[in-house]
């Protein structure tokens, strides 16, 4: 610690800290005098957020907080992650969206608009810390909100959180980034309060031209950095133009199908229906669709199909009905590996027609319809399975194309499900049946985080893979008894580890990985050298004060300070 950098991170007011450590950070009298105990500070902001009733009230209270006592926020994130979660990020953080010119305060993270383009690398050295991961989105397709503009910060800064907490990346090493492209939401163009800029959205070639730049820059700023496009209307262009280039991965189309893939790779295990007996009917068909149809497809094929055989166990449905190679549009070009061509001349214009059709074992849903779902489609499904595989995956709750209690209701509790969103757990029959929630915070964090450690050049398909096979496997004994589908999320960080582990080790048999130190470490030694790494709200505390201490310790030994001054 050099002693001209006296001043902590930014939000380090934590009244955790001894009166000598605020001394030193020249914090003294700056926050009220008593030294408190953790739990006591945990208990202060439980009865705060207690006080508020409404969900972006508590929002807005859990971003002053983690701005102005980083650790302390973190504290209460991995503490009380299962209440904290939905409330940092979905089904939140949509609302957090939708109000977020409205509501600013304070600065979080970087904007970098498009009239930046030629200097967006000395924008860039603005930014004072050493990144490890940003997340990167241009605000054009929030969850199912549609086009936000700037207003789609809070899905960077609400991302990262989790990344902190779950995974234990530290707070100080990622970056929120938002680029300002305009927007094609006229209603925030005319809002005076919008605070991004008025212009139309740019063009598909504007947008590459201004991304290259972007990526050059922050590569050039810090060599490695671990770059995760979220929420753009097209994710495919930027993955595939940089995926072998950079280290960067979509946690829309990868992670989603990451996480997917492994509840359901339990859930086919539970169903006992083979792999070649699968008939999976997907409402949506946009880029998270085909994205999650594209991973299960290869988790068939690794069970022993052909992978023209994995993709004919797949029918995605959008606005039109069945894709199909007669339906008489032009199939956009992501929908095309999975566009039917034995559908016989026939039409099936709506989901119920392919439902009825199909009959399928497998119903999923990423098409942002709420209630798209009906209780008679459930029905049947349980009529055909003994366990049929049920996932409304549309955020937030409201587009959730079923609720856990009706698809419980209407498959008589036959059904094996899981949702985006969160939903209570159901009483039926005697027993509390628990929703498994495909929330992509499984994944996301681990794949980060193995892919730091292991300095991986880039994030391969084998690595996203792994991370969902790692899931897969992280159910304790008594999870899996109970027929859940994904662990526990009071367990998120044991199992980051586990997902970070996945990946690292996939990374390594790629030959992608830059970190010396693993190679040849055993599985224990490989997980404790991955705890070891890991940022601890909790340690934060003790580490601080043994650092200023020590630093004291070592001028006062030099006679260039006498450490009781302090």
């Amino acid at each position: 610690m050099a002693t001209s950098d006296r001043n902590p991170e930014r939000g380090d007011y934590d009244t955790s800290y001894s009166i000598a450590v605020r001394r030193f950070h020249r914090k003294h009298g700056l926050i009220p005098p008593v030294v408190e105990d953790q739990d006591v500070q945990l208990r202060r902001c439980i009865k705060q957020l207690a006080r508020r009733e409404k969900d972006m009230d508590k929002y807005l209270y859990l971003a002053g907080l983690r701005n102005n006592n980083t650790h302390l926020f973190y504290r209460l994130v991995t503490k009380h992650i299962k209440d904290i979660a939905p409330l940092i990020y979905t089904p939140t953080v949509g609302d957090a969206c939708l109000q977020w010119s409205h509501n600013y305060v304070q600065p979080e993270g970087m904007y970098l608009s498009y009239a930046d383009k030629g200097h967006v690398a000395s924008v860039l050295h603005n930014w004072p810390q050493h990144v490890e991961i940003t997340v990167v989105t241009d605000g054009s397709r929030i969850l199912g909100l549609g086009d936000l503009g700037i207003n789609g910060m809070g899905i960077p800064v609400g991302k990262l959180a989790l990344y902190i907490g779950c995974a234990g990346i530290r707070p100080e090493a990622t970056l929120p980034l938002m680029l300002d492209l305009g927007t094609g939401n006229k209603e925030l163009r005319e809002d005076p309060l919008y605070m991004g800029s008025r212009r139309e959205k740019g063009s598909a070639e504007e947008e590459q031209e201004f991304l290259d730049e972007v990526m050059i820059a922050l590569n050039e700023k810090w060599p490695g950095i671990v770059v995760q496009f979220e929420d753009f209307k097209n994710p495919f262009p930027a993955l595939e133009r940089y995926q072998q280039k950079y280290t960067c991965f979509n946690d829309d189309i990868q992670g989603t199908g990451a996480v997917v893939l492994a509840g359901i790779i339990n859930a086919v295990k539970k169903s006992g229906v083979p792999v070649k007996d699968q008939r999976a009917v997907f409402m949506g068909a946009g880029s998270a669709g085909v994205g999650v149809a594209k991973q299960i497809v290869e988790f068939f094929m690794r069970e022993g199909l052909t992978e023209d055989q994995a993709r004919q166990c797949f029918w995605l449905v959008d606005t039109k009905g069945l894709v199909a190679n007669d339906r008489g549009d032009k199939l956009a070009e992501h929908k095309v590996y999975f566009s039917r061509s034995d559908n016989g001349g026939k039409q099936y214009r709506n989901l119920a027609e392919v439902v009825d059709y199909v009959k399928p074992t497998i119903l999923m849903g990423l098409s942002t319809i709420g209630g798209i779902f009906a209780p008679d489609l459930l029905t049947k499904m349980a009529q055909w399975n003994e366990r049929p595989i049920i996932f409304p995956l549309s955020n937030p709750s409201a587009n959730s194309e079923c609720t856990f209690e009706d698809a419980v209701k209407y498959t008589n509790g036959k059904a094996l499900f899981a949702s985006g969103s969160p939903f209570a757990p159901v009483v039926y029959e005697g027993r509390t049946l628990h929703a498994g929630q495909g929330n992509n915070m499984y994944v996301f964090p681990g794949i980060g985080l193995g892919t730091i450690l292991s300095k991986a050049t880039v994030v391969t398909q084998s690595m996203i893979y792994a991370s969902a096979e790692a899931l897969s496997t992280a159910l304790s004994p008594s999870e899996t008894a109970q027929d859940w589908l994904y662990p526990e999320v009071a367990r998120i960080r044991d199992v980051s580890v586990i997902v970070a582990m996945g990946v690292i080790r996939a990374a390594e048999e790629a030959g992608v990985t830059r970190e010396t130190r693993i190679k040849g470490m055993k599985d224990e030694e490989l997980e404790q050298w991955v705890r070891s790494k890991m940022y601890d709200p909790h340690e934060e505390t003790r580490r601080v004060e043994e650092e200023v201490m020590s630093f004291v310790n070592d001028v006062a030994a030099k006679g260039q300070v006498n450490g009781a001054h302090l």
